[in-house]
């Protein structure tokens, strides 16, 4: 069985064991962070706690991989167009020029480029494990319970809930449907070349378009036929308190956005310049 990206995958580690809530929150402020500052030394402490995070969720990397290695390439790809649009955003950032190979006009490699770019990566290499540990350490019923807790509309709550439930159920589609049509002779292997892949895709989308719009009106109908929405307030089954582990961690979180909004701020400047 294919693993399914994106989806909730149950482990019994600290991370886990955290509020929906308490992971939202954490995330926020951890994302607020890797936007707001430049400075290569909080993105390089913000990188390797990721990981160290990464780590104790016991969420494998193969496991996210072909997510990793999508958002690597689009990486790559932004990278490139920062170069080719504005190769000198380095040196008018940090006001100096030290050049590593002459190319030609505005496209001369500096340093003061490279780690401009540098500190681009590394605000993705932040923000992607942090947003990938959100997604697969919450369990969406416990996370749409925790957002009703704190105030937000239940029925907006159990719309997050059935939007994080439905990514799995498109990728199990997608791969039932693939299977009935490479069975019917239509290949979508790699030794078809990529237009006519691109080209028998279309018989894989349309029937999942399809299909998905008729999950939508079931669903649908099944609350309607429940009465979802007609009282204020509702339970949750998988609803659960904010502990001691989720204050300290917000705690902590806070602790960080604060020590490092002053490391970046306190001279006036938002990008570290190694180079005055």
């Amino acid at each position: 069985m294919a693993v399914e990206m994106l989806s909730y995958i149950e482990r019994e580690s600290p991370v886990h064991r955290l509020t929906g809530v308490t992971k939202l929150i954490c995330f926020l402020i951890w994302s607020s962070i890797a936007m707001l500052t430049y400075d290569t030394r909080v993105l390089l402490f913000l990188f390797l706690f990721s990981v160290l995070i990464f780590i104790v969720s016991k969420v494998k990397i193969r496991e996210v991989a072909f997510v990793l290695l999508f958002i690597l390439f689009f990486l790559l790809i932004n990278n490139l167009a920062i170069y080719l649009f504005s190769p000198q955003e380095g040196v008018k950032i940090y006001g100096t020029s030290h050049v590593l190979v002459e190319i030609g006009g505005k496209y001369s490699v500096t340093l003061e480029q490279l780690f401009y770019q540098f500190n681009v990566t590394l605000k993705y290499f932040t923000v992607i494990p942090a947003a990938l540990l959100f997604i697969v350490t919450t369990d969406p019923s416990e996370f749409a319970a925790s957002l009703n807790r704190i105030g937000v509309s239940y029925r907006i709550s159990y719309a997050v809930a059935l939007a994080l439930r439905y990514i799995p159920d498109i990728q199990r589609d997608f791969r039932n449907i693939s299977l009935a049509q490479q069975a019917r002779g239509i290949d979508m292997s790699r030794k078809e070349k990529l237009p006519k892949r691109i080209k028998n895709a279309a018989s894989i989308i349309i029937p999942l378009i399809l299909s998905s719009l008729d999950k939508i009106e079931t669903i649908s109908n099944a609350m309607e036929l429940r009465g979802f929405g007609k009282n204020k307030k509702r339970t949750w089954y998988r609803s659960r308190p904010i502990q001691k582990n989720d204050i300290i961690t917000i705690a902590l979180f806070i602790t960080i956005l604060t020590i490092s909004l002053y490391t970046t701020f306190h001279d006036g400047n938002r990008f570290y310049n190694p180079f005055q």
